[in-house]
């Protein structure tokens, strides 16, 4: 079979999967939980505020807080992302970034790459300066098992078969893949940086590495920025979440069912905010390719996030 007739049979394949993996992170109590009463209105960030959001993947920054960034810089406040790991994991999407049926080791690599520099121009967008994008390069689906061990066995990915963070741009480029470098490098970033807010999953999130980035960035915190506020985002909480899927602009979040019982508030979404929101994820074009009915649902009339107790 040549190379030009497989590639529609490659498409159909990324495809199907994209559904499988959607529906495994799906679950009954992904619907909205039924809260009639509105949420009140979060606190805006101001000129003295330094925001620091921590991202599971290229891509949650845009998702989670594409709007809050936004309204950040419009009051002066100073703003930073940091990318836990390059989402390097997802054979779906280098199926079709790659081109191939069985991407494995360096084409994986090479969509963790791009993934970062798609990243990057998304928080160039929304208004976050260079040299507060930092990117780990831990390896994606692999936080959990990282962090859970004694912090200095090192740990190979399933998937790159990287044993060492290969990207030259990441703060620890070449470091093994150890807990407790990958404690020491975010504990370094939020050391440096200093922020009075941060942004981070929540536990009831459905996604192994949001769980585990967030509950890191708990742990550190006490330490590494006593004086900062603590708010959780959630981005997979089952695959009725957001409903509908799609591009409704003048939709607003509600919680998840799933995570209900967090004290939610909503920050609102004027138009232009929203439609940069929008702007900046399509710039994640090897995400939109397999998952861009998912993106598209989280730009809405508001953003949801729930300040931690």
């Amino acid at each position: 079979m040549s190379r030009a007739s497989r590639w529609p049979l490659a498409q159909g394949i990324a495809l199907t999967l994209a559904l499988v993996l959607s529906l495994s992170l799906g679950a009954a109590s992904g619907t909205e939980a039924r809260t009639p009463a509105p949420l009140p209105e979060m606190t805006l960030p101001n000129a003295s505020d330094r925001i620091l959001v921590v991202a599971p993947h290229p891509d949650d920054e845009t998702l989670c807080c594409g709007g809050y960034l936004q309204r950040a810089v419009a009051a002066g406040a100073a703003v930073a992302v940091v990318w836990v790991t390059a989402g390097d994991s997802f054979e779906i999407d280098a199926i079709i970034a790659e081109r191939t049926l069985r991407p494995k080791g360096r084409g994986l690599e090479k969509l963790g790459a791009r993934r970062i520099a798609e990243a990057r121009a998304a928080a160039d967008l929304l208004g976050v300066p260079r040299d507060h994008q930092f990117v780990l390069g831990y390896p994606d689906r692999g936080l959990t098992a990282l962090l859970a061990g004694d912090g200095n066995s090192v740990q190979r990915s399933a998937y790159t078969g990287a044993s060492a963070v290969p990207y030259p741009e990441a703060l620890g480029h070449d470091s093994a893949y150890t807990g407790n470098n990958l404690r020491h490098d975010l504990g370094k970033v939020i050391r440096t940086f200093a922020p009075t807010v941060m942004l981070v999953a929540a536990a009831q999130d459905l996604h192994a590495d949001h769980r585990s980035s967030g509950a890191l960035a708990r742990e550190l915190l006490p330490e590494a920025a006593p004086q900062a506020k603590l708010y959780y985002w959630i981005v997979h909480a089952g695959l009725k979440w957001p409903w509908p899927h799609g591009l409704h602009r003048l939709h607003a979040l509600r919680p998840p069912a799933r995570a209900a019982q967090l004290p939610w508030q909503q920050l609102p979404l004027d138009e232009p905010t929203q439609l940069r929101k929008l702007q900046a994820l399509r710039l994640h074009r090897s995400q939109r390719e397999v998952m861009g009915w998912f993106l598209n649902s989280f730009v809405r009339s508001n953003e949801l996030y729930a300040p931690a107790p």
